[in-house]
This record gives C-alpha cells, sequence and structure tokens, in this order.
C-alpha cells in the first residue's frame, strides 16, 4: 500500500502527534522478572518519534474510509467503538497496514520500551510507584477480568489518565489497552522459539490485566492473525534521522 503521508508532514495522524524521543543510552529488559525479559541491558538507540495516543476508532475509521481496508472488529461495540476510545480487534497485520499507509510502523520492542522506560530503565513509565487508579486503566487483582475502580468498565479515552504519562508525555503506554509491535517473538537470547517464531509480540497491559502484566518489560507473545481481542490495540512510530 502507497503511504498517503508526505514527507514534511511531522504529525500524519490528525489528534493525534508524534513524540520525540531522543537517541542515546537507555535500560533494556531485566534481569529480576520472567525469564523471556532477560537479560538487561544497557543499549545504544536511534532517536524515533512515537504517537502520543494509542490509535483511537475515530482514527481508524478514518483509514477505513480511505482505503476499503476492513472495519475493527469491535467498530459497533457500545463501549469499545467509542470514537475516543483506543481501536480494538485488530490484528497484526490490520495494524499494521494503518501505520504503513501514514508513512509509520508499529514500534519495536526496543522503541516501546525506550519511550515508556525513559533511560533508566523504568518499571512503569512514571517511576517505580505501582499503578494507581489515577496512573493505569487496569483489571482486577486477580487475571483477567475488567473492573470499574479507576472510571471505566473497559477502555478508557485515549487522553485519559494524564497522570501516567511517560517523561515525555506519551500517555497508557501500560493499561487500556495491549499494542502490538512489530517484533516477532524471540528470546533475548539463547534458546529457539516454540511455534516457529510465527508470533509477534504484544506490550503494555489492557483494561482487564493484573498488576504482573502492568509493567514496562513484561512481553506476551500473540497470534498475529487473531483480530478478536478486546484489549489489544496499537500506536505508531516514525524513526528520526
Amino acid at each position: 500500500m502507497v503511504s498517503s503521508a508526505l514527507a514534511g508532514d511531522l504529525d500524519p495522524i490528525a489528534g493525534n502527534p508524534l513524540i520525540e524521543i531522543p537517541a542515546g543510552r537507555f535500560v533494556f529488559g531485566r534481569d529480576d522478572g520472567p525469564e523471556n525479559e532477560r537479560p538487561r541491558r544497557i543499549l545504544e538507540g536511534r532517536g524515533f518519534a512515537i504517537n502520543r495516543t494509542e490509535i483511537t476508532n475515530r482514527q481508524y475509521e478514518r483509514f477505513v474510509a480511505a482505503t476499503g481496508h476492513r472495519p475493527a472488529f469491535y467498530a459497533d461495540h457500545p463501549l469499545l467503538g467509542l470514537a475516543d476510545r483506543p481501536v480494538v480487534g485488530v490484528s497484526w497485520g490490520d495494524a499494521d497496514a494503518f501505520c504503513r499507509h501514514h508513512g509509520l510502523a508499529l514500534p519495536s520492542e526496543q522503541q516501546y520500551e525506550r519511550a515508556a522506560r525513559g533511560t533508566a530503565g523504568r518499571s512503569f513509565p512514571w517511576g517505580e510507584t505501582p499503578p494507581d487508579e489515577m496512573r493505569a486503566n487496569a483489571g482486577s487483582e486477580v487475571c483477567c477480568a475488567g473492573d470499574d475502580r479507576d472510571g471505566y468498565l473497559m477502555t478508557a479515552p485515549s487522553e485519559a489518565l494524564a497522570a501516567g504519562a511517560s517523561e515525555e508525555g506519551v500517555l497508557n503506554l501500560i493499561g487500556n489497552v495491549w499494542e502490538w509491535t512489530g517484533d516477532i517473538y524471540r528470546p533475548y537470547e539463547g534458546t529457539s522459539v516454540v511455534g516457529g517464531g510465527r508470533y509477534r509480540v504484544l506490550r503494555g497491559g489492557a483494561w482487564n490485566s493484573d498488576a504482573e502484566h502492568l509493567t514496562t518489560t513484561y512481553r506476551l507473545a500473540y497470534d498475529p492473525d487473531f483480530r478478536f481481542a478486546a484489549n489489544g490495540g496499537f500506536r505508531c512510530v516514525r524513526s528520526l534521522p
């Protein structure tokens, strides 16, 4: 699909600006969590820009109207389909097509972690304090059911929960909806992947996630063709020179 974004179009998705993440050293992975998050490393990252919020139903519907791409599975849902809520019910291919249409790409795992953790390797975008109702749209204490303690039974508006923003001002990098990355699921080091490396990686947890899943390092291997998840969305990035 040919991109509709011009080279000079700095914010190709109306209402969802790209936030610059500068180049430099950052922490990737951790040694004190699940095995697939190891090892902790210091990497030298290139600069990039990432959408301030998750892609919304309104933004996705514009893409569908412009291209004839299939709608999101939950487009007509009374709660999940609200215009200002993050789009859910999209496969990896749907998300990839949206980003490419705008001259962008899905973030890599390294880009996601740099945006979410800052340079010091935070456990959460805002620091080390565990999530609360002001910072993340999360689920019940026992996985995996939604609750309305944060005011939202399911997804929250993409601009909500500003207290949980990252140091650069990116919103909802944990909670609200899982986010597709561009990467095939693999261990960081060592053994081969069960399933032949056919799964893609989701990051960030969602509105029905418990605390174990709501960190900046948690990795979820997922079938890229599955488009029926009511808790899976995405955002896009652009590499910088």
